[in-house]
Parts: structure tokens; sequence; C-alpha cells
């Protein structure tokens, strides 16, 4: 995440690739677009240390409470931070390794069918932990409910307004300079197809976990869906069957920007993290043995 100089055709969201192997660079100009090159990884993380790490955490009853959304947002951001094959994206039929690591989500201002939705934008330091992501998803949040629209909103609001034909062509050309990368920034800040990850907390609205697709607007690699918790079942090596409770996790991501290995790998290093949360409270850039 350490800032560069800027290069010819680098963007300023991210850094264009010079030295991939062939492979790499010969995907994207064969499948240029994002939704058709989506891989899709279900896991399924038991939550048996969770719940315990989480009790003692909220013990002195936090205003706030810590929740299995921070746990699994600071396990995602510490992920990519790690693995940066993660981190990157293709646009234009280039890839690039992108400036920042970061999350985004939407937040529900009232739970009902005409509640209002807004757009929340967690961007990562290196040396963030599972405390300052949990103060940082707390004011996203308030702002959120707030009566004040993020800027994302904002503009749909704005394009909303105009003639159809109008919007339309605007739209067209706004589709043009994502392609290039030259959209304004005050038009992408909050929007999440810009994150490193998209999350989607389908549990809390009582929903199974399931496949999201990605978009081709945006820069967005890796979507993330927490589903509904449930009991499920363990055997030993005996055959013994103990029940425990447990959360599914759907991840949608570009399969042009890494192999099977180093996804394999990717989700192994986010399981250990989730099933042993103390990790977390470690800076996001340290190196974990798992």
């Amino acid at each position: 995440m350490a800032n560069q100089k800027r290069r010819w055709g680098d963007r300023k969201d991210g850094t264009l690739l010079r030295d991939l192997d062939s492979m790499h660079f010969i995907v994207p100009l064969i499948y240029p677009n994002r939704c058709d090159n989506e891989a899709y990884i279900s896991e399924r993380i038991d939550l048996t240390a969770i719940n315990a790490y989480l009790a003692e955490k909220n013990r002195d009853g936090e205003e706030f409470p810590y929740t299995l959304f921070h746990l699994v947002v600071t396990a995602m951001l510490r992920t990519i931070t790690l693995r940066p094959k993660m981190n990157r994206f293709i646009a234009n039929k280039n890839t690039y390794q992108r400036n920042g690591v970061s999350a985004a989500f939407v937040v529900k201002k009232k739970f009902s069918d005409s509640g209002a939705e807004a757009l929340a934008f967690v961007r990562a330091k290196e040396e963030d932990t599972l405390d300052t992501v949990h103060e940082e998803i707390r004011r996203q949040i308030f702002e959120c409910r707030s009566d004040k629209a993020d800027q994302s909103t904002d503009s749909m609001d704005i394009l909303n307004k105009m003639p159809r034909f109008f919007s339309k062509f605007l739209v067209w050309i706004i589709t043009k300079l994502d392609k290039h990368g030259k959209c304004p920034q005050a038009l992408i800040e909050t929007d999440p197809y810009y994150s490193s990850v998209v999350l989607s907390n389908l549990g809390s609205i009582k929903l199974k976990c399931g496949y999201h697709h990605l978009t081709n607007w945006g820069t967005n690699s890796v979507f993330c869906i927490i589903g509904e918790k449930k009991l499920s079942p363990f055997f030993d090596a005996q055959g013994n069957v103990t029940m425990r409770e447990t959360v599914d996790l759907g991840l949608t991501i570009d399969e042009r920007l890494a192999d099977g290995y180093y996804y394999s790998k990717t989700i192994r290093l986010l399981k250990t993290l989730l099933e042993n949360p103390a990790l977390l409270e470690q800076p996001l850039n340290q190196e974990v043995v798992y």
C-alpha cells in the first residue's frame, strides 16, 4: 500500500502491472469482462471460538457491541493485505494493483420495506486492528443512518431527476470514463464497486449464504456474502458427531487475477483468522502462520 510515483499507464486508483507472466497478460485480452470470469467459493466457518471471543469482548457491555460482521470485515481486510493478488483488478484489458485496501457494504437506514439504503466505505491502513476497524464501522454506520446522504447516492439522485434521455447519455459517458479510470473522484468515493471487497451480511436479514455476481462497472474483484448462522454436524476420526454453530461464507472472485493454488491458500488464511479471532487484534500487515 506504499505510495509509488505515478507512471504513464497507471490509474489514480491503481498501478499498472508491467511484469505479468504470459498467461495473465493474455487472459484479459481474450476475456475482457469481469462478469464472464467469476469463480464462486463457499466456505463453512466453525463459530465456537468466535462466540467465546465475542462474549469476552462484549463482557463490559459495549455501547456498540462487537459482532461476527466486524470480525469478517477485519479478516477480509487482513487477508487482502497479506495476499496482494486479491487486491488486483482488470480494467480496459489491463491488470492493476490497487493503491489501497478497502471494504464496502450497504447500510439499511431502517429495517422495513421502505427503508432507505446508504453506502459505507472503510479504507484500511496497514497498522489497523480489529479495534480500529470496529470503530470505523461504528462511525460509518451512524453516519449512514443519519439524514446525510453519501456522495454516490447524491449523484444517483441527480441523474434520477433528469430527463431520461439525458441521464442515459450521461451514464453512457460515465461508463466510458470508468473504463479508462477517469471517473471523478467525488462520484466513486463511496461507490462499493470501487473497493477491494464488497460484503453483504445476509444473515442479519435471515437469509442463507449464496452466490452474488461481480459487475463490469468499477474495479471490485471480490464479493463476500455472510449467511445465516446454523447448526452443522462435525465428525471425528471415529465417526462420532457433534453439532456446532457455523456460518457459511460465499466468495465470488475474478478468476483472472491468480491461479487456484493462490486462491486456496487465501481461503485457508481467511479461515484461520476467523477460527482464531484473537489474531485479528494484530496489525493487518503482520504475517500469519497457517
